[in-house]
């Protein structure tokens, strides 16, 4: 029997801030962070199999399908199911990869979502985030399907209502690698823990800050020149671990203006934040 393909968004994400207050034994490190969607990112487009294989019929350059995250979420939530179907994947990619943007985080949180419905295998929200948490830190957030103040790894999460903005977001065209940059940090474990330090520092970009930042800084020069650029019209931050910079817009207008001189020399885009995930009514 052929099965239609279904057609999922996977939005990428921003981190409005990033503090990196401690670590664990295991050599984790212990975040405070505020992710927030944005209307930018991947497409996914599957469809059921019934012999049960997980197939990637648009592999990405440079990663063997078998690690790809699409193929890794489908394939551990058959296992963890006992499912007998599989699934035909075919990625649209449209988020950089070492990016700070989630892009494969969320392209991996989708599948879950998609083939839990598809698989019609009524898992709960919380058991796929769960599930999620087993293929990267970042992969809970987007299954949890609402803006949210992260602690722990990034799995401990607590739902946050954002103002409107639009965000301009320039790539530098550098893969920082996630892993490295956080072995470099060696900044001493931070005081500043709590909910209500962080929805203070929300209200003002100026006190927003990634404590990341500076270590790529250094080692990426190119990031160094984009965050420089951007200063000259406001108070940009780097997202997750890297390259991605950003700069928050109370209109689409502000955000297009610098854009269209930035847009010269760099490459990036202009993207609304979301209230919550595209997916986030599916992820019951």
């Amino acid at each position: 029997m052929r099965h239609p393909f279904h057609t999922y968004p996977a939005p990428a994400k921003l981190n409005l801030l990033l503090h990196v207050v401690g670590k664990r034994p295991d050599g984790y490190h212990l975040l405070e962070t505020v992710f927030r969607f944005i209307d930018f990112g991947d497409t996914l487009r599957l469809a059921v199999r019934d012999d049960g294989a997980i197939e990637l019929l648009t592999p990405t350059d440079g990663v063997p399908p078998e690690q790809d995250l699409t193929v890794r979420a489908a394939r551990l939530l058959q296992q963890e199911s006992g499912c007998r179907l599989g699934a035909s994947i075919e990625l649209e990619k449209r988020t950089p990869m070492g990016g700070g943007l989630g892009g494969g985080s969320s392209d991996a949180a989708t599948v879950l979502i998609a083939l839990n419905r598809l698989w019609r295998l009524g898992w709960p929200r919380e058991r796929l985030q769960a599930l999620g948490l087993r293929l990267g830190a970042d992969v809970p957030v987007f299954i949890f399907g609402r803006n949210a103040l992260a602690t722990g790894v990034g799995e401990v999460l607590e739902p946050l209502s954002l103002k409107p903005a639009w965000y301009l977001v320039i790539h530098p065209q550098v893969h920082v690698p996630t892993a490295e940059i956080f072995r470099n940090f060696s900044q001493s474990m931070l005081t500043e823990v709590g909910r209500l330090g962080i929805m203070r520092i929300l209200e003002t970009t100026q006190q927003r800050r990634n404590d990341l930042q500076n270590v790529v800084e250094k080692r990426f020069p190119a990031v160094n020149e984009v965050l420089s650029e951007l200063r000259k019209y406001g108070s940009p931050l780097m997202t997750g671990s890297g390259a991605c910079v950003f700069m928050e817009f109370e209109s689409k207008d502000e955000a297009d203006k610098v854009y269209r001189v930035l847009s010269k020399k760099y490459q990036g885009f202009v993207a609304e934040g979301l209230n919550v995930h595209p997916l986030f009514d599916s992820a019951e």
